[in-house]
């Protein structure tokens, strides 16, 4: 069912990520009780800073399972009920007919058909997914924007709708999580950041991660790159960005150690219980936002690997920042990796992105560690 740990392969796989074309790679794999932590590139393209195996890092979307576990716990103290409507809860957020027909399950797994509020948000984006037609102008003139949730849920809300509620499959969508964030400032009395710090990071003792309040990553860390699809070139750094406009969406700052101890006391049913992680093992087809149909289920993604079992776990990415994190359903493989270069497939004269020498690595990389 497994393979041992094999150092010198790892290291080999995770060299060739870095000759690809990444910047910088760092990983943590687990076998049962062993360990494995490496890292190859630099964290600092100017200085030649190498990256570490510690260090903390945006992790992205992989935040929405931190979110959702925090929503689930409401669930099973009675403050919350899966297949209620969100109309039910926050009517003036998703009014009428529609926030009757959505529910908190919808949201949770990206079913709702709510439109996803960044292309709204920031102008120059306005026509993702079409990419050929985006610039990447956005980013800066936002690069320490303070965005009021509540407006960024209202740009999702009032955009067309991309599916009928409960339909498949579903649209991953970042205006779901933003409410979720909301419902759980209803049955808390606390702010959402407050809440799943509280309830989920303390709960699973993670010392290395945080839902940040500046703009900035303390501590060991590294910059990170954005290409935007090669319409910046050079990749630029976008360490310094004020979150705001995900939130407990996708704003984690974490570490590789951080997230594999998260998701190994997850699926064990430490941070809910085993009737909520069934609930969040159901999976349906979800889009995502690179067009690709995934299983995803109540803030976990579901992948089978023949011969090697089924994992759970998540992925993300911010501006310059990705990382992953899959641990397989008997608990015994595990791996985190985060990577510091983002949109690095340049497009052809269709408007496609481009097959890149990193993607064969990435793969080739998450092949062996699961």
């Amino acid at each position: 069912m497994t393979n041992p740990l094999e150092p010198a392969r790892l290291q080999a796989a995770l060299d060739e990520i870095h000759r690809a074309g990444i910047p910088g790679v760092f990983t943590e794999v687990r076998d049962g009780d062993r360990l494995w932590r490496g890292a190859a590139g630099v964290a600092d393209i100017e200085t030649g800073r190498p990256v570490t195996a510690d260090m903390r890092h945006r992790v992205g979307s992989i935040t929405k399972t931190f979110t959702a576990a925090a929503v689930l716990q409401q669930v099973e103290s009675g403050q919350l009920d899966l297949d209620t409507s969100i109309g039910h809860y926050l009517p003036k957020l998703v009014p009428g007919a529609r926030g009757e027909a959505v529910t908190v399950r919808m949201l949770i797994n990206h079913t709702s058909g709510l439109a996803e509020y960044l292309p709204y948000a920031y102008p120059s984006l306005a026509a993702f997914p079409a990419v050929a037609e985006t610039r990447p102008d956005s980013l800066d003139e936002n690069r320490h924007t303070r965005f009021d949730p509540l407006e960024l849920i209202e740009l999702g809300v009032s955009a067309p709708a991309v599916g009928t509620p409960g339909g498949t499959p579903g649209i991953y969508s970042n205006t779901n999580y933003l409410l979720l964030c909301r419902l759980l400032e209803l049955v808390t009395g606390t702010t959402a950041e407050k809440c799943i710090t509280r309830n989920v990071i303390e709960r699973a003792g993670l010392r290395d991660t945080e839902l940040p309040e500046g703009t900035r990553v303390d501590g060991p860390h590294s910059r990170i790159y954005e290409a935007w699809f090669g319409m910046l070139e050079p990749p630029r750094d976008y360490s310094d960005f004020d979150m705001s406009w995900v939130g407990p969406a996708a704003s984690l700052i974490s570490t590789v150690a951080d997230l594999n101890r998260f998701f190994a006391l997850l699926l064990a049913g430490e941070i809910v219980d085993r009737s909520s992680l069934a609930q969040m093992q159901h999976t349906v087809p979800v889009i995502s936002f690179e067009g690709k149909t995934i299983e995803y289920g109540l803030g976990l993604h579901r992948i089978e690997v023949p011969g090697h079992g089924m994992f759970w776990g998540h992925d993300g990415s911010v501006w310059g920042a990705g990382a992953i994190s899959m641990t397989r359903a008997d608990g015994a493989r595990q791996f985190s990796a985060a990577i510091n270069m983002q949109r690095w497939n340049r497009l052809d004269e269709r408007g496609r992105p481009q097959p890149h020498p990193i993607d064969g690595a990435l793969s080739a990389f998450y092949r062996l560690v699961m």
